[in-house]
């Protein structure tokens, strides 16, 4: 199934973007109607949120809760540089994007909508000479292009894969991963997803350690009232997370490659070696 190439204009005024979503608002909304899935949701101003595909940044605000907030900025600000908006001010929570030369134009190629109604978008800035909603391939040369493979490139993102992503543009996000940490760019130094890290309490992932922001969302919900870390890999088990092993073609959940030990937290695979199933 092909792309559909939607031309439009990036836009964070009034919203709290951050490194992995943004709003965005087609020349022509007609061109929504092409993407599978649920109908994309618009808000007044007729911009929707879009999920930038493969890709996942520290969070900025996630059920009142943000991971280290040095990398979870800088994505945020990679992502906004790299689209064109400058002069961003923010409100006194830092989150609310009050002011912003935005309106940058640029395009999206996507294919799907998700569960909550968002496009599924690999980001462009700029303009490109195809004509707006045409049928395209995404090659690895285009995909280089992207704000989603240049995010991985800078060491700002981690790669989070969910089924439907072609595994040859899977492979050119993974190169580009692996390098990334293996030059020590960006969070790479500083991740303790594999490694291990002790969850004293919450502030031990919003805080200190630099974690895969889809695990750091599984310790906020458990934790969010207050306890121990202990029994996070049974509530795991209650609450799964389909996922499927690239290494050994196994389905099975994201408990299996999560150990907890005492404790310390740790994930036995790379990020880049699942591919999850879409769940809200």
């Amino acid at each position: 199934m092909p792309f559909t190439l939607i031309k439009g204009t990036f836009h964070v005024s009034g919203y709290e973007p951050d490194g992995d979503s943004i709003r965005f608002k087609a020349n022509d909304p007609a061109h929504w109607d092409k993407l599978a899935g649920p109908k994309v949701e618009l808000n007044a101003r007729k911009h929707a949120q879009l999920r930038i595909e493969a890709i996942d940044t520290l969070e900025t605000h996630y059920k009142g809760e943000h991971q280290p907030l040095k990398f979870a900025r800088a994505a945020m600000e990679f992502l906004l540089s790299g689209l064109g908006i400058t002069n961003v001010q923010f409100s006194a929570s830092g989150l609310r994007v009050t002011a912003a030369n935005d309106g940058t134009p640029g395009y999206i190629l996507s294919r799907t909508t998700e569960g909550k109604r968002r496009p599924v978008a690999f980001v462009f800035a700029g303009s490109t000479s195809e004509p707006d909603g045409s049928a395209l391939n995404l090659t690895r040369t285009r995909l280089k292009k992207s704000l989603n493979y240049k995010s991985v490139a800078a060491g700002l993102a981690y790669p989070t894969y969910y089924e439907g992503f072609f595994p040859d543009l899977r492979t050119t996000m993974t190169n580009a991963a692996v390098a990334a940490r293996q030059n020590g760019k960006g969070l790479w130094p500083d991740d303790r997803t594999t490694t291990g890290f002790k969850v004293a309490g919450m502030t031990a992932v919003t805080e200190r350690y630099v974690i895969l922001p889809k695990l750091f969302r599984r310790i906020v919900a458990f934790l969010e009232g207050g306890g121990s870390i202990a029994g996070f890999k049974q509530y795991l088990a209650t609450h799964r997370d389909p996922v499927f092993e690239l290494s050994n073609g196994h389905s099975t959940h994201l408990d299996t490659f999560v150990v907890v030990s005492g404790s310390k937290v740790r994930l036995t695979v790379k990020p880049e070696q699942l591919v999850f199933k879409e769940t809200v």
